[in-house]
C-alpha cells in the first residue's frame, strides 16, 4: 500500500485508534495515488465500508498544508453528526465549524453550499477541498440540482479546487466521472458481508407478512440482535410496532425490560421537560417501547427521534419501525434488515421504490464491529410476487443517475435568478453556457450527438426562455440596456432558500391585501406553500374540529388535508394551546408543531421583507408580531414579556401575567420564585424587564 505520511498517521491514530489497519476498499483507493495527485475523485464503495475515513485522509493532507476544507452532506442531522465526529480534530489546531469563513473544516448541507458558491467568492477563492458525501443523491428530484448547480459554479469559479465525490454505486459512472472530471475507483468490499433475500409468506404458511417480521424479531431476541423494519407511512411504522411490541412481550428477559422501561420514560420525559403533557403518540411510543421496539417518523419530537437513535447505536433496542427516509439519516446500522413495504406514497399516488432504494435500505444491514454478517429481507405474499420481487429487486441493475434540474421547474427558476443576481449571466447566451455547464447540459448534449439530432442547445434554450418568461412577468428579473438584472423582489429572492413559487403567492397575496389583514388568512396561505413543514393529520382527523378553528378565523374552507391541518394547528398554538391538546382535539401528529411554527415564523418574516421591497408598508407591524407570536406560540399580550426576557417561554410568562397582570412595580423576587419553574436569576431578569419599560 501506498505510504501515508506521518503526521497524517498520527492524527489518525489519535482521532480513529480503532483503525488497526485499512481495509481492502480504502487500501484500493490509497494504491490509486489518491494521496498523492491532485485530482477529483468519485469513491463508490458500500455502505459501512469506510467511505468517511477516506474522506478524512485527504481532509487531513490539505489542513496540514493550511489550507480550508468543507465537508458537504445532504441532511442537518448527518451534518450534526460529522460535526460532532470531527470536533477531535481541534485537539490539533484545525476550528471545525459549520461556514468555511470561520474554520478550517466546514462541514455544510448542501443548500448551504450552494449559497457559498453564489454570494461568498472571496471565502470560495480560498477552499481547497471539497468533499460531497452521498453524492448519489445527485440523482434527487428535490437536492439533486442545487448540487448538481453548486459543484458546476465551483469548478468554474475556483478551477483549482479539488473534489471528492463520496458515494453509493452509480451505474452511469463512466458518464458522471466525465462530466466531474474525477478519476473513479469502485469497489466491492463490505466488512460484514450482505445476504439478500426474499421471504414469502405463502411459503410460512400465512397471508399476513407481519407474521414473517415477528419471526425475524424473535429470531434477533434470541441471538442478541437488532433489526430495522421499514414500512411505507407512519401510520404503518406505528401499527407494526404496537403489534411487534404486543407478541415479543412474554419473551423478554427480565434484566432488558429494566432498560427499555428508562427509555420509555425518557421518551415521556421529552414533552414534560417542555412544560407539556406528552401526546397520544408519545404514550404510544413509550409503550412500544417497554417491549424494546420503537418507531420512527417525522411526527415525533426531535429528541424523541435521537433518543431513539442513541440507545439503538448503543444496543438497547430491538427493533425500529421507519420509514424510508430513515434510510439518509444518522447512520443506524443493525444485523437484519426488513423491507416490508416496498411501495411508497408520491404525488402520483403509489409506486414501488426504486432498485436504488432497495440497496440503502439493504445496505443498514450489518453493525461493523458487531455482526459477522447483515441479512436484508424483502417480504413478499405469494410465490409469484416473491419470484419477481427477487428477479427485480435483489438480481436487478439500479436505475441510471440523471440530472433532475429540468424536471425541478422550481431549480430552473431559481438558478436562473441565481445567475443574474450574482452577476454570473447578463444574457441569454450566459445562461446557456451556464446549463450547458451542468449534469443535465452534458447528458442532453452527449443523448443528442449519440442519436445525431444536434439541438440539445436549442433545447435549453427553450426551458430557459420559458423560464424568463414567468420571470419577468411576475417582477422577479427585468430588462435593461446593460442586459438582465433582478429587481429588489428578485435579490430577495435569490437570498433565500424557498421556493420562488413560494414568494410568488405571498406576493401575490402582498398585493391582495388592502385595508383589512387577516393573521389566520395569511397562516392559511403559508400553509399552502412547499417550504412549510406540514403537521400531518393521522389515519382519522378530526376534519369537523379543523374546519371549526379555520371557520372561527374567518378561512372557509371545503375539503381537508394536510396543509388545512397545518393552518388549524399553527392557530391553537398561538392561543397558546399544548402539544397535547392540539393532538387531542385535531388529531393531527401535534409534535411537528413546534418545527412547524417556528419554519412558519421565518415564512412570515419572508412575507414581511416581501412587503417591504414591494412597498407595502400598512401592516408591517402586524406581520412582524405574527412571526413573533408563530415563534413563541403565545397571544398578542405576552409578546413584550417572551420577547424581553430571554429563555422565559411562553408558559412561565403567561402564569406572571396571570398572576400579577402587566404592572410588576411592587413585586418583589421572592413572589415570582414562587411561580413554578421560575428561579431567582428569571425573576431578577423579570423585574429588569418591566423596570426598563417604564
Amino acid at each position: 500500500m501506498s505510504k501515508i505520511d506521518s503526521n497524517i498517521e498520527e492524527i489518525m491514530n489519535k482521532c480513529y485508534p480503532y483503525i488497526k489497519e485499512y481495509n481492502p476498499a480504502q487500501k484500493a483507493v490509497i494504491d490509486s495515488g489518491y494521496l498523492e495527485n491532485n485530482d477529483n475523485y468519485i469513491i463508490s464503495i458500500p455502505t459501512a465500508s469506510g467511505k468517511t475515513v477516506l474522506g478524512v485522509l485527504a481532509a487531513l493532507k490539505v489542513l496540514l498544508h493550511g489550507g480550508k476544507v468543507v465537508y458537504s452532506v445532504p441532511l442537518l442531522s448527518l451534518q450534526n453528526e460529522k460535526y460532532k465526529e470531527f470536533k477531535v480534530f481541534e485537539e490539533f489546531g484545525f476550528k471545525v465549524g459549520k461556514h468555511p469563513s470561520r474554520c478550517d473544516i466546514a462541514v455544510m448541507v448542501f443548500e448551504s453550499f450552494d449559497a457559498l458558491t453564489r454570494f461568498s467568492r472571496n471565502t470560495l477563492n480560498e477552499i481547497d477541498l471539497v468533499i460531497i458525501d452521498e453524492f448519489h443523491m445527485i440523482g434527487d428530484y428535490s437536492r439533486g440540482p442545487t448540487l448538481e448547480c453548486a459543484i458546476t459554479r465551483l469548478k468554474e469559479n475556483n478551477k483549482s479546487m479539488r473534489i471528492i465525490a463520496l458515494s453509493a454505486t452509480l451505474k452511469n459512472m463512466e458518464e458522471i466521472s466525465h462530466w466531474l472530471d474525477a478519476n473513479v475507483v469502485v469497489h466491492d468490499y463490505r466488512p460484514v458481508p450482505l445476504h439478500k433475500e426474499v421471504l414469502c409468506a405463502e411459503e410460512f404458511g400465512t397471508s399476513d407478512k407481519n407474521n414473517i417480521v415477528f419471526k425475524i424479531l424473535n429470531d434477533s431476541l434470541n441471538d442478541s440482535s437488532q433489526m430495522l423494519t421499514f414500512v411505507s407511512t407512519r401510520r404503518f411504522t406505528e401499527s407494526l410496532a404496537q403489534n411487534m411490541s404486543k407478541k415479543i412481550a412474554k419473551h423478554i428477559p427480565d434484566g432488558k425490560k429494566e432498560i427499555f422501561k428508562s427509555i420509555a420514560e425518557d421518551v415521556l420525559n421529552v414533552s414534560i421537560k417542555k412544560n407539556s403533557q406528552p401526546t397520544e403518540v408519545c404514550y404510544k411510543l413509550a409503550e412500544c417501547i417497554r417491549n424494546g421496539i420503537a418507531f420512527h417518523h417525522a411526527g415525533l419530537f426531535d429528541k424523541q427521534k435521537e433518543i431513539i437513535e442513541e440507545e439503538f447505536i448503543n444496543g438497547n433496542l430491538l427493533m425500529i419501525t421507519a420509514t424510508p427516509s430513515l434510510m439518509y439519516g444518522v447512520n443506524l446500522p443493525s444485523k437484519n434488515v426488513v423491507i416490508r413495504d416496498y411501495t411508497r406514497w408520491t404525488e402520483q399516488g403509489q409506486t414501488n421504490i426504486p432498485v436504488f432504494d432497495y440497496e440503502q435500505m439493504s445496505g443498514r444491514a450489518g453493525r461493523p464491529g458487531f455482526d459477522t454478517e447483515g441479512y436484508s429481507y424483502l417480504l413478499a405474499k405469494t410465490y409469484d410476487e416473491a419470484f419477481n420481487l427477487d428477479e427485480y429487486y435483489v438480481h436487478g441493475d439500479i436505475e441510471v443517475t440523471n440530472s433532475k434540474l429540468i424536471d425541478n421547474e422550481d431549480a430552473v427558476l431559481k438558478q436562473i435568478i441565481t445567475q443574474i443576481s450574482s452577476g454570473f449571466a447578463k444574457d441569454m447566451d450566459d445562461l446557456i453556457d451556464f446549463f450547458n455547464k451542468t449534469f443535465y447540459g452534458f447528458q442532453i448534449s452527449h443523448t443528442y450527438n449519440d442519436m445525431s439530432f444536434g439541438f440539445s442547445g436549442e433545447t435549453i434554450k427553450y426551458e430557459i426562455s420559458s423560464a424568463l418568461e414567468y420571470l419577468i412577468q411576475n417582477g422577479i428579473i427585468r430588462l435593461t440596456p446593460s442586459g438582465f438584472q433582478t429587481t429588489p423582489l428578485g435579490s430577495l429572492i435569490s437570498r433565500s432558500n424557498y421556493a420562488v413559487k413560494t414568494a410568488v403567492k405571498l406576493k401575490d397575496y402582498a398585493n391582495m391585501i388592502d385595508e383589512e389583514f387577516s393573521v389566520a388568512n395569511l397562516i392559511y396561505e403559508i400553509s399552502k406553500t412547499s417550504d412549510l413543514p406540514k403537521i400531518n393529520t393521522k389515519f382519522r382527523a378530526n376534519k369537523d374540529n379543523i374546519k371549526e378553528v379555520l371557520t372561527s378565523k374567518g378561512v372557509f374552507v371545503t375539503f381537508i388535508s394536510n396543509n388545512e391541518a397545518t393552518a388549524a394547528s399553527l392557530l391553537e398554538w398561538i392561543n397558546e394551546r399544548k402539544e397535547y391538546e392540539i393532538e387531542n382535539y385535531l388529531k393531527v401528529y401535534a409534535a411537528s408543531t413546534r418545527r412547524a411554527s417556528y419554519e412558519a415564523s421565518s415564512l412570515v418574516k419572508y412575507f414581511y421583507n416581501i412587503c417591504d421591497v414591494l412597498g407595502k408598508y400598512k401592516h408591517l407591524n402586524e406581520i412582524d408580531k405574527l412571526s413573533s407570536r408563530l415563534y413563541y406560540g403565545v397571544k398578542k399580550d405576552l409578546l413584550p414579556l417572551v420577547t424581553g426576557v430571554k429563555r422565559l417561554g411562553r408558559q412561565r410568562a403567561r402564569k406572571v401575567v396571570d398572576i400579577f397582570g402587566n404592572n410588576l412595580n411592587d413585586v418583589k423576587i421572592t413572589e415570582l420564585t414562587r411561580i413554578d419553574g421560575i428561579g431567582e436569576v428569571t425573576a431578577r431578569n423579570i423585574i429588569e424587564f418591566y423596570n426598563n419599560m417604564e
